[in-house]
């Protein structure tokens, strides 16, 4: 039998050098002694958000890296930004059928872009080393600081960190430069354009705690007491030999010491040293999907007792073992990943990853059922692991898409053997300290994975990231699988099958030992795909292609592939869960009924295709859906029949039409939970009830609307931080007189926005659409839009207000402070 036991002892980090200097822990205790005070501090600010007031240039600017370079008509935009989801020059849509991109990229353009901005560095830091963070660029960026080249980072997904100490002036304003290029056919999906994630500007003494520098694992976990091993990279940048003391505390959530460590060591200059530290907390609380509960790890790094540096890094307690005849077990007991498969855009936000929508994306589909994410195919925004860590979300961390063979002309393929290693060390040293991350991922249907070419590229990978990180399994997502992978499979921990639950039974037959679970799977197959993973404990769980739709692999949904040019306008691929707005498909309804008890909803199989076409129109898309929609209103269809689904995890439903009975069915696994009736349309309420054990336990229903009467907004929240950071989402939804939303209605509607805030997205979920993301009006889809407002940085009270053709104006206040 084997068994994947991930409680490990500390290991070294990456690229430090071993000084053979001595090392002590003047204390270590469980911390049941010191429960009572809470954790005092200074006030140590290491690193600045950088965000605001960058200069921006869409195509070729020559010399735009020189410091006296005019850059006055430049555009002036905050970060996080994304050039490829905004309008195109004279039009009022970012979309193009002649763009590169094509159907993979949902028709939008890239090209190159230039970001300048001018930053003051305060002669009091003098002395100080200034380092510029970059937490992702789509894609190939070049950076400059008064003129002098930092360097080039291909990769659009890792982060990354320059030391500009030496390229700075002290006292005097300086100047960053940016360029990307987002050039040719580089993705199978929409990229996004430009430096789409935070940027951080940090001043820190020569002697430091490195950029990701901390690594904190648990390697005994009991109800009485959990060991906290943390090793500590620090850094001496200093001319002479720095005596230093790390002070560590564990605080909990309440903010109460539950453990501390005092370390002292001697470092010789110029290089890095590893400190190492034991600590224990009693009676641990666990981080689990049900509690994610986390504690902080405060470290305060010492120089000859003046306090130099301080990081406070959030962690969880928490166990996982992975079994080919338990499956996973988290904290010793079993889970099974009830999983999707995410791409990273936001999007009517395209690629921005701002922290608010990365939390209520990562919220939704919890609320939905989902407790493991797959991150397709790269590594996510920080903002998205902290959400996922903080609300219970497990996540399989991506490397890759490609290794050495390409899957687009102009794709990581070019550069992967010289940056594989840094991109790979660059994930795994920032993410090691989420405890929502479970597994590493290598990589994602790489070509030729049937060579020995291929398979031993693959244990090299999958070394590395042992070499960095044993604490956690290797996977990697595997097409096509059959017995000449078997060579590619004997490199992972987990082996990833990509829509192949049929291979589940003969290849356990041929390896007992084989832990496998469904990296992707179709959700039109979503009954069988769950229940070959819920009755097979070797197969851990199953993610759907995908719980978020997303834009690019336009109509996957629908028309499927081959794909052409002849496909525009779709712009979406409409094989989500949930939509690009964060509501709820069908699919997403089914999908409660597969993982919930007495789960009911209602939809129709409308008279006509929702949508023109498909390749073969005798069948669905397997990454679709049928054909339904959660519509009553049919104007002009009145007595014909009408098919009429029933999703329901109850023993039976009954339909009833305006109070009438038309019968009850049973909804099991021999109906795939799914009744079916004929109606006759005819305005009115039709209702489903489902029953357990006899007895009335949910119900669906669906009303006729009448004409649209007025607009609702709906805001998610009524108070937003003035941080110039944070994001509103406001639904936009038009309804009767009854306040029925009218699923016919597809008004523009136009929308002004007075006080703190600004519009920065808007969308329907159309798939079709080619609607500007941008511009202050927009159609409604099945009688509704989103909103999407982001703060400024000063309080006050945001008002929205919405306008259609001939009908009253409606408006909503929301509070920034």
């Amino acid at each position: 039998m084997m068994m994947l036991r991930y409680q490990p002892l500390c290991v070294t980090g990456y690229r430090l050098l071993w000084l053979g200097l001595f090392w002590i822990t003047a204390f270590s205790g469980t911390g049941l002694a010191q429960t009572s005070h809470a954790v005092q501090t200074p006030v140590f600010q290491r690193q600045r958000l950088f965000d605001f007031g960058w200069r921006f240039h869409r195509g070729a600017a020559q010399g735009a890296q020189d410091p006296d370079f005019d850059d006055r008509n430049w555009r002036m935009v905050d970060l996080p930004h994304d050039w490829s989801i905004e309008d195109l020059p004279g039009k009022h849509s970012p979309f193009d059928s002649n763009a590169v991109t094509q159907v993979s990229g949902g028709f939008t353009t890239g090209g190159e872009g230039w970001y300048r901005k001018s930053f003051f560095i305060p002669a009091s830091q003098q002395g100080k080393r200034v380092e510029l963070q970059f937490d992702g660029i789509y894609m190939n960026a070049d950076v400059w600081v008064n003129g002098r080249h930092l360097g080039n980072h291909p990769y659009g997904y890792t982060s990354f960190v320059y030391d500009i100490t030496d390229q700075v002036a002290w006292g005097k304003e300086n100047i960053v430069a940016v360029q990307v290029k987002n050039e040719g056919m580089n993705s199978r999906w929409y990229a996004g354009s430009g430096i789409y994630r935070h940027v951080w500007l940090s001043y820190l003494d020569p002697v430091h705690i490195a950029p990701w520098g901390i690594f904190i694992t648990t390697p005994e976990v009991s109800p009485a007491r959990a060991s906290v091993s943390l090793q500590t990279d620090i850094v001496n940048q200093a001319t002479e030999a720095a005596y230093i003391r790390v002070l560590t505390r564990i605080v909990d959530a309440a903010g109460k010491i539950v453990a501390t460590a005092d370390t002292f060591q001697t470092l010789l200059p110029g290089g890095h040293t590893i400190l190492h530290q034991q600590l224990y907390v009693g009676y641990p609380h666990l981080w689990s999907i049900d509690t994610p509960y986390r504690y902080t790890a405060i470290q305060e790094l010492y120089r000859h007792d003046t306090l130099v540096d301080q990081v406070q890094t959030k962690f969880g307690i928490r166990t996982l073992v992975f079994d080919a005849e338990r499956g996973f077990l988290l904290n010793g007991i079993p889970v099974k990943l009830h999983g999707g498969c995410v791409h990273h855009d936001n999007g009517p936000l395209g690629a921005c990853a701002f922290d608010r929508a990365e939390q209520r994306r990562v919220a939704i589909l919890k609320a939905n059922g989902f407790n493991a994410i797959r991150c397709a195919h790269n590594p996510p925004s920080p903002a998205f692991l902290d959400a996922c860590d903080s609300l219970g979300m497990l996540v399989i961390d991506e490397a890759f898409d490609m290794w050495e063979d390409p899957k687009t002309p102009f794709d990581y393929h070019l550069y992967f053997d010289r940056w594989w290693k840094d991109d790979l060390q660059s994930m795994i040293v920032r993410d090691r300290n989420h405890p929502s991350v479970i597994i590493w991922s290598i990589g994602n249907e790489i070509p030729d994975m049937d060579s020995p070419r291929v398979a031993a590229l693959a244990r090299k990978l999958a070394d590395e990231v042992h070499r960095l990180d044993p604490t956690r399994p290797v996977t990697a997502a595997v097409y096509r699988v059959n017995e000449k992978k078997d060579a590619f499979f004997s490199a992972l921990d987990i082996c990833g099958y990509n829509y192949a639950y049929d291979h589940y039974d003969v290849d356990h037959r041929r390896h007992p030992d084989r832990i496998m679970m469904a990296t992707e799977s179709f959700p039109l197959m979503a009954f069988d795909f769950w229940n070959a993973a819920i009755h097979r404990p070797w197969v851990i769980g199953d993610f759907v292609w995908t719980a978020w739709d997303y834009i690019g692999e336009a109509s996957i949904g629908w028309l499927e592939y081959p794909q052409s040019q002849r496909y525009y306008p779709w712009t979406l691929a409409y094989c989500g869960d949930i939509d690009i707005c964060g509501w709820k498909r069908p699919q997403s309804y089914y999908r409660d009924v597969l993982w919930k008890q007495n789960q009911i909803s209602l939809f129709v199989k409308p008279p006509h295709p929702s949508f023109p076409g498909r390749p073969r129109y005798d069948t669905i898309s397997r990454w679709g859906w049928e054909d339904v929609v959660a519509d009553w209103t049919w104007p002009g269809e009145e007595g014909r029949l009408f098919e009429v689904h029933v999703y329901s995890s109850c023993d039976s439903v009954e339909l009833l039409f305006n109070g009438r009975s038309l019968g009850r069915k049973k909804t099991d696994s021999s109906n795939r939970y799914i009744a079916v009736w004929q109606v006759p349309y005819a305005p009115g309420r039709l209702e489903a009830v489902g029953y357990t054990g006899g007895r009335r336990v949910n119900q669906a229903v669906l009303q006729t609307a009448q004409a649209p009467a007025r607009i609702r907004l709906i805001p998610d929240r009524e108070q937003i931080q003035a941080d110039g950071e944070d994001l509103c989402y406001v639904t936009v939804e038009m309804v009767d007189q009854n306040g029925i939303r009218n699923p016919r209605a597809a008004n523009e509607v136009h929308f002004q926005v007075k006080g703190p805030g600004r519009i920065v997205g808007i969308g329907n979920a159309d798939p079709m659409s080619t609607e500007s993301f941008q511009q202050p009006e927009h159609k409604l889809w099945h009688g509704r839009c989103l909103v999407i407002i982001r703060s400024e940085r000063k309080p006050g009270i945001i008002t929205i207000s919405a306008h259609a053709a001939g009908l009253p104006s409606a408006q909503v206040e929301i509070h920034a402070e």
